[in-house]
């Protein structure tokens, strides 16, 4: 998410209407206005509306499971190198991170080496993670997030923010580079395309994304990976925020996400 993850651990430019609008109420920080501009309508003509949404939505329901199935059927990519891990429970492979399961789903979270805390983005979609894991377990699913900082600091960030999902370092082997989720400063400068499966630019040491991976056996095979904005199906907050009368409503924003905090950073609106 180029602006948006890719940003995140970066010193920000905090626009002035911004640093205006931190004199009021909390509450009005995020983009709220004192005088919102809305169209009105009587009930037909707003049923009317909301019917014509409707069957936009429809057509987007039956894309989204015509894609679903396409990514269902994608060839597997059997995974050659032999990934070593660092977690809670010692060294473990990536075949070790399935368990019992035939699939796994890992996170690729931005926490690089030498930073001393994790992504606020990632940190955002990393607190939608612990309530769906007995969801996932119940279909066969494994889930790890998966990061280049030591362990020993992904314990302690986890244990702050309260998370009790499976993390691992990848601090001693190539995982991150091998899924073009971690860049070399070269790399960065070159401004290559190197990012998204080379559609994109890499503008940090560190991107975000999610890959899938499917066993036969003690055989790993790589199913599926997303980047930048294939990752905002994973986050349910946003899903609400979609649907509120705003909607994300980031456009005055420096970037779209620059409102996002940490869980333990907000300060409270009431």
């Amino acid at each position: 998410m180029q602006g948006i993850h890719g940003v995140a651990n970066r010193p920000q430019r905090i626009p002035t209407a911004l640093l205006l609008a931190a004199t009021r109420p909390r509450l009005y920080l995020y983009g709220m206005s004192d005088n919102p501009t809305f169209e009105t309508a009587d009930t037909e003509s707003w049923t009317q509306a909301r019917l014509e949404l409707l069957a936009r939505e429809k057509e987007l329901t039956r894309l989204q499971d015509e894609v679903n199935a396409r990514r269902q059927a994608l060839p597997r990519r059997r995974i050659e190198p032999s990934y070593v891990f660092d977690g809670a429970d010692g060294p473990m492979s990536l075949r070790d991170l399935f368990g019992p399961c035939d699939q796994l789903l890992v996170y690729h979270f931005m926490f690089g080496p030498d930073w001393q805390e994790g992504c606020k983005s990632c940190s955002f979609w990393a607190d939608h993670f612990d309530v769906m894991i007995p969801h996932l377990r119940a279909r066969g699913i494994a889930f790890a997030a998966i990061s280049r900082a030591p362990y020993p600091k992904l314990q302690a960030y986890a244990q702050r923010m309260g998370w009790s999902f499976r993390w691992l370092s990848s601090a001693a082997n190539s995982f991150n580079r091998d899924f073009r989720v971690s860049f070399s400063e070269d790399e960065i400068a070159s401004g290559d395309k190197l990012y998204n499966f080379g559609t994109l630019r890499a503008p940090a040491s560190e991107m975000p994304g999610a890959s899938a991976f499917q066993r036969r056996g003690d055989t790993v095979f790589h199913a599926y990976s997303t980047y930048t904005r294939g990752l905002d199906i994973l986050n349910g907050t946003y899903r609400w925020i979609d649907m509120s009368p705003r909607g994300r409503n980031e456009a005055a924003f420096e970037y779209p996400m620059s409102w996002v905090r940490r869980h333990d950073e907000y300060e409270r609106a009431d």
